[in-house]
């Protein structure tokens, strides 16, 4: 009696939890979750790149990145999307405000269109589509290296901004005060990079990929490691160790970037093995990220000096 008992027991809880199982939530999805290449227009002219990334929270709260034409990636709290509209809004960063910017855009197509109000009360348009995945098994086959400068001119390059103050002296790439940012004429897609760096105390700068993602050149011996210091992708990846040296003292990074995944040497160190970058870094030159792209060199916070500018090709 006690075995037939037992057996019903079972019986009985099998069945309590199909039932529950049965009316718990479906498992929530939405069209707008994934990463998005934005592309701002700011009017006369001027075009600006951002990206986004919405992602599901717990059972249906959407959360997200967002990448603005300048600073970090900064966390969304939460994203409103309902009937085709998404929309968030987030603290201000870097503008000289205590407003909020507000996103608001309405997906359609598997594209997005809307605005952006930003915390000095200005509103641009913005365009978006779905970010390219980048990753792929295959391994590159490396072709020759290429001296991107040659040490006795500006040939193979073009300043971004009204005034050039890039100079070359004594072989060395010299940007002596904040001004426009460089970058490569040619284009690539996969590629090892070597370049060697000097900057004095308290400078700034930064080697932007294909023009869109930037490992951090700064000042930051002593400091713990942290993506927006020496040898991070700018606010998506901490380097493992701060491999800084003293200001005023050469210093080189070799990186890797295949699609979309990074390994970053510092001063002999490898500081981040073969990690994927999500999206583009504040001020890239475009959202374009499924095309090749430039070297680009930030010149525009503070004096920095380089040389030997050496990149390898996949074929």
């Amino acid at each position: 009696m006690k075995k037939y008992f037992k057996l019903g027991l079972l019986l009985f809880a099998v069945l309590l939890t199909q039932k529950a199982m049965a009316t718990m939530e479906p498992e929530f999805s939405s069209p707008i979750e994934g990463r998005w290449d934005l592309t701002v227009n700011m009017g006369e002219g001027r075009i600006a790149a951002s990206w986004l990334e919405v992602r599901i929270s717990g059972i249906k709260t959407l959360m997200g990145t967002f990448v603005g034409d300048g600073g970090s990636a900064r966390p969304v709290a939460q994203v409103f999307f309902k009937e085709g509209k998404v929309s968030f809004h987030i603290p201000t960063q870097w503008d000289m405000s205590d407003k909020e910017m507000f996103f608001d855009a309405e997906l359609k197509d598997d594209k997005l269109v809307g605005t952006i109000l930003t915390p000095t009360g200005k509103t641009y348009t913005i365009s978006g589509v779905r970010a390219p995945r980048l990753i792929s098994d295959k391994i590159p086959v490396w072709g020759k290296p290429i001296y991107l400068f040659n040490g006795k001119n500006l040939d193979g390059w073009q300043a971004l901004g009204k005034t050039n103050q890039w100079i070359v002296e004594n072989g060395v790439l010299k940007s002596p005060r904040s001004g426009a940012n460089f970058r490569t004429i040619k284009t690539f897609e996969d590629f090892k990079l070597h370049i060697e760096f000097r900057y004095p105390k308290e400078s700034n700068s930064g080697v932007y990929l294909r023009g869109r993602y930037e490992v951090q050149v700064e000042d930051s011996k002593g400091k713990e490691p942290h993506s927006i210091y020496l040898g991070g992708v700018y606010g998506f990846i901490d380097p493992l160790f701060m491999m800084a040296k003293e200001a005023g003292e050469w210093q080189s990074f070799d990186i890797t970037l295949v699609g979309r995944i990074v390994t970053v040497v510092v001063n002999g160190k490898t500081v981040i093995h073969q990690q994927q970058i999500p999206g583009i870094t504040g001020g890239a030159l475009d959202s374009n990220e499924g095309e090749p792209g430039p070297i680009m060199i930030q010149g525009d916070h503070g004096p920095v000096e380089y040389r030997n500018i050496i990149i390898t090709p996949a074929k």
